[in-house]
């Protein structure tokens, strides 16, 4: 595709800018939404691009998106005569923010912490001493509101006449009592 030195001047000079370059993946959009150029001339030259291996595509939710590789970097600088010095925004590294130091100020914007325990007299279990709630159990077999099932209580998980059931309806193959079955004469 021909495509004017001017756009491309404009694209080439966006990409070392800032490292990375988007496109949405329409090709009939008049122009980029960043660059003054036709998105489809972007996506082309960017194509181009991917296929020098100066650049590398992911594509999500309908966008390309293309990363300045070193290659990329290289061709770039000599291609818009850059001295070495200029680098893409992707490869500056950050001013550290002036916020609160590690220690952070005494006070800052948290309430200060409970007192430190070095010994053995740390409470166990912080607050919550009575988290179960009324008097301690006596005896076992002495029953408070809270006891278990009584000592007699058996449980019985068998169908109806001592037979096993199966599922969850505990008869078998769908038929009530052994009376209501069919006869087989």
């Amino acid at each position: 595709m021909l495509i004017p030195k001017k756009n491309r001047n404009e694209v080439y000079k966006y990409l070392f800018k800032e490292g990375v370059l988007y496109a949405k993946k329409d090709y009939n959009l008049p122009k980029h939404p960043e660059i003054d150029v036709p998105n489809l001339q972007v996506i082309k030259l960017m194509q181009s691009f991917k296929s020098k291996e100066y650049v590398r595509e992911s594509f999500a939710w309908m966008h390309y998106y293309w990363y300045l590789t070193n290659d990329g970097i290289e061709y770039l600088r000599t291609y818009l005569n850059l001295p070495s010095e200029i680098v893409p925004a992707t490869l500056k590294k950050s001013a550290k923010p002036l916020g609160r130091p590690m220690g952070g100020p005494p006070g800052g914007d948290r309430p200060p912490r409970g007192p430190r325990f070095e010994g053995g007299d740390r409470p166990r279990f912080g607050d919550r001493e009575g988290y179960r709630g009324g008097p301690p159990r006596g005896a076992p077999g002495e029953f408070g509101d809270k006891a278990g099932a009584p000592a007699e209580f058996q449980p019985s998980f068998r169908g109806s006449g001592g037979r096993p059931g199966f599922g969850r309806g505990g008869g078998g193959g769908g038929y009530g009592s052994g009376s209501a079955r069919p006869a087989l004469e």
